[in-house]
C-alpha cells in the first residue's frame, strides 16, 4: 500500500530537504508537488486543501526559521501532519465492558466484512486472549453465513448459527443471550451489506445497533474504492455512532488515498488494516509508522513485531548454532529461511519496512519474488532428504525427476543450486567469530552502515541470483 504516494512524495520532498534556506518560492513549489501527489493517490480534495494549508502555515512560521536544517525540518512537518491526519496514535478496541463486549461490523457489500470478522476473532483470541463468538446477521446471503462458519472453525472461535429465514434483530438477540450464558468475552456481529447505500440498509443496521448497544461499531471499508470512500464513510457516520474504521485490501491498493481521507471525514480512528487474504493478515493501524513508511523512512517497529511473532525462534537458534559450529548450510536450511520470510509477508513486505528500501520493495514485487520463493520451495520439496542434505549428488536423472515433480525447468533448479552455493559460502565465513568479522567488513555496504543492514545484493539490488 502507498507505493504511488510514497514514490511521488519522497521525490518531491528530496528536492527541498537539501535546501539550507526556505523561502516563499521553494515552499510553494514543494507544496504543489505534495498536493499533486495526494490528489493522484485519490485523497479527497477537501482533505488535501486542509493538509497543505497546515503544512504551509508551519513551514512559513517560527518552526522552520529557527531550525538548523530548514529543508529537513520541512520534511518533519509533512510527517507530523500526516500523523495528525491519520489519527496520531493507534487506538485499541474498547472492550472494557461487562462481558460479552459486542462489536458490530458495518459496511458495503464486498468491503470484506465477513473475512474481517474472522481476522478480528483470531486477533482477539491470540493477542488479547479473549473468548470470542461470531454470528452473521446477513440473512440475504446464505453463503455469507456458511463462509463465516467455515472461517470461525479455521480461526478457532465459537460460531453461533443463523439462517436466512430469521430476522437480523432476532439473530442478534439470540446470539447475545447465548454469549452471556457461555461466558464469552467478545461477540462479533457480521451484518448485511448492499452494493450501494440505501435507506433499508441503514434502517436495518440502526435496528441492530439499538438492540445490541455495542461497545464498538466498526466501519469496514475497501481501501481500493478511492474517492468513493468519502461519500460512503460520511453516510455511515451520519447513520451510526461509529467508534472506528477498518481498512481492508490495503495490500492491493498502491495509492492509499482512503487511509488519508476516511479519518478526516468520519473523525473516527482507523483501528485496523487488512494486509492480505490470510486470517492472520490484520494489523493494528499505527499512524506514525504508516506516515514513516509513506515518506520512505521505513517501519522498523512493525518489522521487529513481525519477527517476534512469526519467526520460529527454535529453528533460528538451531541454524545459528549450526552455522557457528561450521556445519554445512543445506537445502533444508534454505527452505526453512524461505518459509520464515514468507511468514513475515515475503521479501516485498520486509523491504518496504526498512528505511530507504521502498524502491527495492517495488523491484522485488516486479521481479515477482513471491512466485520465485514458492517455486524454490516446490523444487526443494521434490528432493529426497539425502539430496537436500547433500546437493552434490544431484546428477542428470535426479534433476529430471525433481523438475518433473515440482513442475519446473532444469534452469530453475540450476539457478536454485547456484543461489544455495552462494549462501553456503557466506555461511562458512560466519564460523566461530566470523559472523562479527563479516558484519564489520560489510558495515559500509548497507543503509545505516551496520550489521542490521540487508544481506549482500547483486547488481539488481536483490539477494545474489534472485530475479535473474
Amino acid at each position: 500500500m502507498f507505493e504511488t504516494l510514497s514514490d511521488r512524495l519522497t521525490r518531491s520532498l528530496k528536492k527541498i530537504s537539501g535546501k539550507s534556506r526556505l523561502n516563499h518560492d521553494n515552499i510553494q513549489e514543494a507544496l504543489r508537488d505534495v498536493r499533486k501527489a495526494l490528489l493522484e493517490a485519490d485523497v479527497a480534495l477537501p482533505v488535501v486543501k486542509e493538509f497543505t494549508q497546515h503544512v504551509r502555515k508551519r513551514a512559513q512560521g517560527q518552526e522552520v526559521s529557527r531550525a538548523l536544517n530548514p529543508g529537513q525540518q520541512f520534511l518533519k512537518i509533512v510527517e507530523a501532519e500526516l500523523v495528525q491526519l491519520m489519527g496520531e496514535a493507534n487506538e485499541k478496541l474498547n472492550l472494557a465492558a461487562k462481558p460479552p463486549a459486542v462489536v458490530l461490523m458495518a459496511g458495503l457489500q464486498g468491503a470484506g466484512k465477513t473475512t474481517t470478522v474472522a481476522k478480528l476473532g483470531r486477533f482477539l483470541r491470540e493477542k488479547e486472549k479473549k473468548k470470542v463468538m461470531v454470528v452473521s446477521a446477513d440473512v440475504y446471503r446464505p453463503a455469507a453465513i456458511k463462509q463465516l462458519e467455515t472461517l470461525a472453525g479455521e480461526v478457532e472461535v465459537e460460531f453461533f448459527p443463523s439462517s436466512s429465514e430469521q430476522k437480523p434483530v432476532d439473530i442478534a438477540k439470540s446470539a447475545l443471550s447465548h454469549a452471556k450464558k457461555n461466558h464469552m468475552d467478545v461477540l462479533l456481529v457480521d451484518t448485511a451489506g448492499r452494493m450501494h447505500i440505501d435507506e433499508e440498509l441503514m434502517g436495518e443496521i440502526q435496528g441492530l445497533h439499538k438492540a445490541l448497544n455495542p461497545v464498538e461499531t466498526l466501519f469496514v471499508i475497501d481501501s481500493m474504492i478511492g474517492q468513493d470512500a468519502v461519500n460512503t464513510a460520511k453516510a455511515f457516520n451520519d447513520a451510526l455512532p461509529l467508534t472506528g474504521v477498518v481498512l481492508t485490501k490495503t495490500d492491493g491498493d498502491a495509492r492509499g488515498g482512503a487511509a488519508l481521507s476516511v479519518r478526516q471525514v468520519t473523525g473516527k480512528p482507523i483501528k485496523f488494516m487488512g494486509v492480505g487474504e490470510k486470517t492472520e493478515a490484520l494489523e493494528p493501524f499505527h499512524p506514525d509508522r504508516v506516515a514513516s513508511r509513506i515518506l520512505g523512512m521505513g517501519d522498523i517497529l512493525s518489522l521487529i513485531e513481525d519477527a517476534e511473532q512469526k519467526i520460529d525462534k527454535d529453528k533460528a537458534a538451531k541454524l545459528a548454532k549450526k552455522v557457528q559450529s561450521g556445519k554445512r548450510f543445506d537445502l533444508e536450511d534454505l527452505r526453512d529461511q524461505l518459509q520464515q520470510m514468507q511468514n513475515m509477508g515475503g521479501m516485498t513486505s520486509m523491504l518496504e519496512k526498512l528505511p530507504g528500501m521502498g524502491n527495492m520493495a517495488q523491484m522485488a514485487e516486479q521481479a515477482n519474488m513471491g512466485k520465485q520463493f514458492k517455486q524454490m520451495d516446490a523444487i526443494i520439496s521434490s528432493m529426497t532428504p539425502a539430496e537436500r542434505k547433500n546437493p552434490d549428488i544431484l546428477n542428470g536423472s535426479r534433476k529430471r525427476r525433481i523438475t518433473v515433480g515440482s513442475g519446473t525447468e532444469i534452469q530453475d533448479l540450476n539457478r536454485l543450486l547456484k543461489q544455495h552455493k552462494q549462501m553456503s559460502k557466506m555461511m562458512k565465513k560466519m564460523k566461530g567469530g566470523g559472523m562479527q568479522k563479516m558484519m564489520r567488513g560489510m558495515g559500509g555496504m548497507f543503509p545505516g552502515g551496520g550489521a542490521g543492514g540487508m544481506p549482500p545484493t547483486g547488481g539488481g539490488g536483490l539477494p545474489p541470483g534472485f530475479g535473474r
